[in-house]
């Protein structure tokens, strides 16, 4: 069985997933825990990290399945075909997750547009595309899972 991307309606991530996993398919869709503040107290909250994204471990012939889920959308597509995520890169994303520590970077000689590969941690030898660099956050491009991902960043190498 392989690994494939997704697209569901906006904030339908949670109920698609929940669905799916209920019609027997495994699905994966990696959440992270943020504060949401309102006008009259804050709230932690778990999120998506993957905006309109689940991943689903399916049989190539039984990939309609998916569409009898109210809130899919379609697959996602790479050179015409449905994406295939590896199992690797699925068990980085939970082990990054698990252990919600971020890889050291030093953002201040980093410009958008540069390429890196990543030197330690979960993230290990992987390659990304910096899209975007905040104060406490980077928008890094993984090209193996063809997503951007907003990390924010806990330490600064030296």
């Amino acid at each position: 069985m392989k690994w494939y991307a997704l697209y569901t309606k906006p904030r339908w991530e949670k109920k698609v997933a929940k669905a799916l996993e209920e019609e027997g398919i495994e699905t994966y869709c990696p959440q992270v825990a943020e504060v949401r503040q309102w006008s009259d107290r804050k709230k932690k909250v778990s999120t998506p990290l993957f905006k309109s994204y689940v991943f689903v471990r399916i049989e190539e012939k039984d990939r309609a399945r998916v569409f009898e889920v109210p809130g899919v959308v379609q697959y996602l597509f790479w050179l015409g075909k449905p994406a295939v995520v590896k199992d690797e890169e699925i068990n980085i994303i939970r082990s990054w997750l698990k252990d919600e520590a971020i890889e050291d970077i030093e953002v201040s000689h980093l410009t958008p547009g540069d390429r890196l590969t990543i030197s330690n941690g979960s993230f290990k030898g992987k390659e990304a595309e910096i899209q975007e660099i905040g104060n406490k956050r980077l928008k890094l491009i993984l090209s193996g899972l063809g997503v951007i991902v907003n990390v924010k960043v806990s330490e600064v190498l030296k």
